[in-house]
């Protein structure tokens, strides 16, 4: 049977949620685009200061009847399209809390004091700095970390970090952005109206009212995102604050199998009967199927990474750069200040509050991941472009302005390089104390439900090996039958890991996968799952019973009692609690793996598969 290209994905994750990985991803493709902005505005400004200013100061008017807004082009991009960025920070950091490292409460408590204390710190040195002097309430750009960026350039300059440090990171700057969206409205709102400022929290207050009643209809939510925004704009207070809020109550969820079931149902209906009517039911099926965080994070993230946010860097890091400028930089106590605070500060501050928190605890809450990663994510948090200069653009103006925004720049590009030599200086370090450094010893989340029973359950492998691989499949799934010989050869390379098959029959799409699982049943009821389990997935076209009896005869088994076992669906009831540990277990496609009780969200090829084995191991190994 011809099977279709191996993704390289399971399919939980294809279909589903896009794990932190994508994220990731995009996150590295827009640092280079958004490094390419800065650099793109830098040489503008040098070239042509009078036709950057010109185009970003040209007056945006949007009027309806006798009301409108109206604000130059720089405006609208910090304001307005901005919003869409935080929102964009808000439901990623959301879908960490419902689905990630975070839906342990107790792991939040310990990256939220980080960013607490990565912001008090740069703050205390930004004032120690500028004591006495009138720069000291600029102290606001010297604060916050540019998620987007420092994950992206995280990703570009420490590849190797575990993704764990990429998802410690996401919370602490998420404590970043929320601190510095109040810190905006608090104290960088000038002429704040109670009255709209009022307005605003009802209407958003009502539209929590309209999420609570179940409404889904995303032109509806829109509706009451501009009116909020529209409010806190008349108020005086920053409206950006709208996308974070918003993006934080935007939940996240896997898609159930029920959900799935029902979506292929009513597909099945269009193709037999392909009406108008149908379509558009089918659209709804398909989108109550999966979260609304997850398909607003499909349309606005790369929109976002691609280009608001390097529109953003062009709009606002154009400077004009001269010996005079330079030498006059060097020396400002505003400069100075925001070096200082991002450069040391940051690390100073995220490492120093994480180290205590466990201390204090006495190890009971730990960084989930070991301190050389902590101090790459301190470091590279040292990166405050976005927030930084959003916030210098309300606290200076002129020649102060440029100096900050000439501080902001400087700092990253330190942030980066220190980035990137600690990360050599930790791979240059002896295996074992690597593997402490980067992975630490915390214990992981377990996704999987049902442990694994060696009295029960089907394995290959040693059952005494520190890193057990689960795979929730489907003898007629295609994805399956790809992913079969890559675990042979995972299998083979590693002695010390063992594999477990459980079942996950997909009825809806897989009308004989039921039928083949009660067929590698009634084998294993005489000792020869494993040889009908190789054959069924060799023959996934070829499922009838006729071909199961064919097969029952070429493993040598016993066929008149096979075929009496079929008959009685002797292995049915296995099937169903393997079924029940998938729906415990948050599995709704096939393959899905767990490696060591952990969800493997990413790529199933034998690269991506052997780095994960070798990093259970070696935190198995730290552990124990």
């Amino acid at each position: 049977m011809t099977q279709p290209t191996l993704s390289g994905r399971t399919a939980w994750a294809r279909r589903l949620d896009t794990p932190l990985r994508e994220f990731l991803r995009t996150e590295t493709g827009s640092a280079a685009i958004l490094l390419a902005a800065t650099v793109a505005a830098l040489i503008w400004a040098n070239v042509d200061a009078r036709s950057y200013e010109a185009l970003w100061g040209t007056s945006l008017s949007v009027r309806l009847g006798g009301a409108g807004i109206s604000q130059d082009l720089r405006h609208w991009v910090n304001t307005g399209l901005m919003t869409f960025f935080f929102l964009v920070v808000g439901m990623e950091a959301r879908r960490e809390f419902d689905m990630g490292e975070l839906r342990e409460r107790r792991r939040l408590l310990l990256p939220v004091l980080a960013g607490v204390g990565g912001m008090v710190v740069p703050v205390a040195v930004y004032l120690l700095v500028n004591a006495g002097r009138p720069s000291l309430h600029g102290w606001g750009a010297a604060m916050s970390t540019d998620t987007a960026f420092a994950l992206g350039m995280l990703t570009l300059v420490a590849s190797r970090f575990p993704s764990r440090a990429h998802t410690y990171m996401l919370t602490v700057t998420v404590v970043d952005d929320l601190v510095a969206l109040a810190v905006i409205a608090v104290f960088y709102s000038e002429h704040v109206e109670a009255g709209p400022l009022i307005t605003a929290v009802a209407i958003f207050a009502l539209m929590l009212g309209v999420k609570a009643a179940g409404v889904r209809r995303g032109l509806v939510y829109a509706a009451f995102g501009i009116a909020t925004w529209v409010a806190l704009l008349a108020s005086g207070v920053e409206p950006v604050v709208v996308g974070l809020a918003v993006g934080l109550v935007t939940y996240a969820r896997p898609a159930s199998r029920g959900d799935l079931e029902r979506a292929s149902d009513l597909f099945r209906l269009f193709r037999e009967q392909p009406t108008a009517e149908l379509a558009r039911t089918v659209n709804a099926g398909l989108a109550q199927a999966i979260s609304p965080n997850h398909r607003l994070l499909q349309l606005y993230h790369p929109w976002t990474s691609y280009l608001i946010v390097p529109l953003f860097a062009l709009a606002n890091a154009g400077i004009a750069i001269s010996g005079d400028f330079l030498g006059r930089a060097f020396t400002s106590p505003i400069t100075l200040g925001i070096m200082i605070a991002y450069v040391v500060g940051k690390p100073v501050g995220i490492v120093g509050f994480t180290w205590l928190v466990t201390r204090l605890s006495r190890g009971r809450v730990r960084p989930p991941v070991g301190w050389a990663a902590v101090a790459g994510g301190g470091t590279i948090a040292g990166i405050g472009f976005t927030v930084s200069l959003l916030i210098a653009t309300l606290a200076f103006r002129g020649p102060q302005l440029e100096e900050a925004k000439f501080g902001i720049l400087a700092a990253a590009l330190c942030a980066s390089l220190l980035t990137w030599a600690l990360s050599r200086a930790t791979f240059r370090l002896p295996p074992k104390v690597k593997a402490r450094a980067l992975l630490g010893t915390a214990e992981s989340i377990v996704d999987l439900a049902a442990p694994v029973d060696p009295d029960r359950d089907h394995l290959r492998g040693p059952q005494d090996a520190p890193v057990t691989v689960v795979e929730y499949g489907d003898f007629e799934c295609p994805y399956c039958g790809q992913a079969e010989p890559i675990v042979r050869e995972l299998l083979a390379g590693f002695a010390d890991v063992r594999y477990v098959w459980r079942h996950l029959p997909l009825h809806d799409v897989h009308p004989s996968a039921q039928l083949a699982a009660e067929a590698a049943e009634a084998a294993a009821e005489q000792g020869a799952f494993w040889e009908m389990h190789d054959i069924l997935l060799q023959h996934q076209g070829e499922l009838l019973v006729p071909h199961l009896i064919t097969y029952a005869e070429e493993i040598g088994i016993d066929v008149e009692r096979f075929q009496r076992d079929l008959e009685g669906h002797i292995g049915a009831d296995r099937i169903a609690e393997d079924i029940d540990s998938a729906d415990l277990s948050g599995v709704s496609g096939t393959p899905t793996f767990f490696i060591n009780g952990r969800r493997h969200n990413g790529a199933y090829d034998i690269a991506t598969l052997s780095a994960a084995v070798r990093a259970a191991g070696a935190r198995a190994t730290l552990i124990s």
